[in-house]
């Protein structure tokens, strides 16, 4: 059954407004902090960062102002996109580590492809959520005064004004809300995950994805999302997409519902009705158990089992849109050659 078609649910209570997947997810409260505790203490890895350097192409100031149409993976979710001679950047995290603190928590397994200081003038910054790996405000405070438009989902620019941002740069929309800026469609688009950047502030900011068409280009990126009938739906109104960005990493069965599985991953891209497939939010943090070049290698023989084109470019490598070229093995260069052999 296909998702319910409608914006998204604020439920108004005693503890605040809050925000909430269309579809209750099944395993949202599964685990107990000693569960999860328990299984990262026992958990055994190969690698749970990377033993060799990951291969970077750096990226230049002069090749984001190009007029040709392209992307970049500059880390994790951050995706640098040219379009209609326009430069877009998704959730922009160049920070050492994805955390409150710039002394604790997950650090970069890479150096970013381009520095905060070499990125020219970016037209819009689109935003997922308000997670620490995704809303860095190292980052945005380096960025602002280079940004013309941040498009949010709703409640998140509130984030943005406390950080300095003039309100009239900040667009909030809801799910299925539309915006055209400078001839580029975005649309807030339904994700299943949930926000907040502490204890008391859970879910009252709103989770997207987002459709980026241009005459030319239909791109989506999912930012963070368990598999949903979602997909389905947006593939349905929006597709088909020349490429999507999904997310592939962060997965475990505690959270199966918040992120995806490289399984389910392959199957939102058909659901969207994709031609190539580019999986995002994997190959610079450790946010999970599983071995870091994992989703990089089940993916591989999932997109050969269901004819799915899938990109995997170096962080830093173009991928022209009008030309997209083959895009190589490039963990199997930062892993033990016994492993993947």
């Amino acid at each position: 059954m296909l998702l319910n078609i409608g914006c998204s649910s604020l439920n108004k209570g005693s503890e605040g407004d809050k925000f909430a997947n269309l579809a209750t997810p099944k395993n949202t409260e599964k685990a107990s902090f000693w569960q999860i505790s328990s299984a990262y203490f026992n958990a055994e890895r190969v690698a749970p960062a990377p033993t060799l350097a990951i291969p970077i192409t750096t990226v230049t100031t002069e090749q984001l102002q190009e007029p040709s149409d392209a992307l970049f993976r500059l880390g994790h979710a951050s995706m640098a996109i040219r379009l209609n001679g326009q430069l877009i950047i998704t959730d922009p995290m160049l920070s050492e580590r994805a955390s409150p603190v710039p002394w604790f928590g997950p650090k970069r397994f890479h150096q970013s492809p381009i520095s905060a200081a070499d990125i020219p003038t970016i037209d819009v910054v689109v935003i997922s959520h308000n997670h620490y790996d995704h809303l860095d405000k190292a980052t945005i405070k380096q960025l602002k005064h280079k940004v013309t438009l941040f498009v949010t989902p709703l409640k998140v620019g509130q984030k943005l004004l406390s950080w300095g941002v003039s309100q009239d740069k900040i667009i909030e929309l809801d799910w299925w809300e539309e915006r055209v800026i400078n001839g580029i469609k975005y649309v807030a688009t339904p994700a299943q995950h949930f926000s907040g950047r502490g204890m008391f502030d859970r879910n009252r900011s709103l989770w997207a994805s987002w459709v980026i068409q241009s005459g030319q280009q239909n791109l989506y990126f999912s930012g963070d999302s368990g598999y949903f009938d979602g997909f389905k739906a947006i593939g349905e109104k929006y597709g088909p997409f020349d490429v999507t960005m999904v997310e592939t990493g962060a997965y475990n069965e505690f959270w199966r519902d918040m992120h995806m599985f490289p399984e389910d991953s392959i199957q939102a891209h058909l659901d969207l009705q994709g031609t190539y497939m580019m999986p995002v939010h994997n190959g610079t943090f450790d946010l999970a158990l599983q071995d870091w070049y994992e989703p990089f290698e089940r993916l591989l023989v999932l997109s050969e089992q269901h004819n799915v084109n899938l990109l995997t470019p170096q962080f830093g490598q173009e991928v022209r849109l009008d030309n997209v070229p083959p895009t190589p093995l490039w963990w199997r260069e930062a892993m033990p050659e016994k492993i993947w052999q």
